[in-house]
C-alpha cells in the first residue's frame, strides 16, 4: 500500500513537471521570443502573448523592446479583459514615459479600460438600464478621452473620442437624473430640486436635462413653491416649441 502511494506520488510530481516545463515560457533571444508574442498578438491568442509579453518584460525591464512590450501588455490586457492589469501598465507606462510619442493611444486605451469597467454582459444581454450605477469609471473614461481631444486634437483616435465624449455625458447625466428621481421619491424635494438644476447646467444638451424639469416640478409643487412652478413650467413650454 505504501509502495503504491510513493509510486502515486511520483506520478503526480512527474506530471506536474511536465505541465510546467509545457507551460514554461522558451529561453531565447529576446527578438525570438518578441517575435512570437507579437504573432500570437496579431493571432488574437491573447493569453500566450500575455505570457510571453510579461517574460519579456521580467527578464529585460530595460532592453530594446521594454516600451513596445508594455505597450502591447495595454492592448493584450485590454483584449483579454484583465481590466485593473490594463489599468495598471497604462499607470506604469505613463509615469516612466510622460512625453512618449503613442501617449494619445495609451490615454485612448485609458479611456476605453474605464469605459469596458462600467459595461456588464448580462445587463446588456436583458437590456437592464444601468443609469443609477456608480458612474466612477464613466467620470475616469470622461477625463481620459477630454484629455487627450485637449492634447492631442488632431490624433486619429480624436473622432472616435469625441462620439465617446457625447456617450458618456449622456451616461451621466442619466445617473444623476436617476439620483433626482430618488430624491423625489424619498421626498427629499430641495436635494432633488438642487439635483435636476445641476444636470441642466452641466449638461444642457441632453435628454435627461429635459426629463430633469419634470422632477423638478413635482419637486416644486410638493412643498407650494408658486414662483418655481411657474418657472419651471416655463422651461418646459419653451422646451417643447423647440
Amino acid at each position: 500500500m505504501k509502495r503504491q502511494y510513493i509510486i502515486g506520488l511520483m506520478t503526480v510530481i512527474l506530471l506536474a513537471g511536465c505541465a510546467d516545463k509545457k507551460d514554461a515560457v522558451p529561453d531565447i533571444p529576446p527578438s525570438d521570443l518578441y517575435s512570437q508574442a507579437h504573432m500570437e498578438l496579431q493571432t488574437g491568442d491573447w493569453a500566450s502573448s500575455i505570457k510571453k509579453l510579461e517574460a519579456l518584460d521580467s527578464r529585460y525591464p530595460f532592453g530594446p523592446y521594454s516600451d513596445q512590450v508594455q505597450l502591447d501588455l495595454i492592448y493584450a490586457y485590454y483584449k483579454n479583459g484583465d481590466y485593473a492589469l490594463t489599468s495598471a501598465t497604462i499607470a506604469r507606462f505613463t509615469r516612466l514615459n510622460p512625453a512618449h510619442a503613442r501617449t494619445d493611444w495609451v490615454l485612448y486605451m485609458s479611456g476605453l479600460t474605464n469605459m469596458a469597467q462600467d459595461s456588464n454582459f448580462m445587463h446588456t444581454l436583458f437590456g437592464i438600464d444601468r443609469s443609477d450605477r456608480d458612474p466612477e469609471p464613466v467620470k475616469a473614461a470622461f477625463v481620459d478621452f477630454k484629455r487627450l481631444l485637449e492634447r492631442y486634437p488632431n490624433s486619429d483616435y480624436a473622432a472616435d473620442a469625441r462620439i465617446r465624449l457625447l456617450a458618456l455625458k449622456n451616461r451621466l447625466a442619466e445617473y444623476d437624473l436617476a439620483s433626482a428621481d430618488f430624491y423625489l421619491r424619498r421626498e427629499a424635494y430641495i436635494a432633488a430640486i438642487n439635483r435636476c438644476q445641476e444636470i441642466q447646467k452641466t449638461y444642457p444638451d441632453t435628454k435627461a436635462a429635459h426629463d430633469s424639469l419634470k422632477i423638478q416640478l413635482k419637486a416644486y409643487k410638493a412643498i407650494n413653491l408658486e414662483d418655481g412652478v411657474n418657472k419651471t413650467q416655463e422651461l418646459i413650454t419653451l422646451n417643447k416649441e423647440k
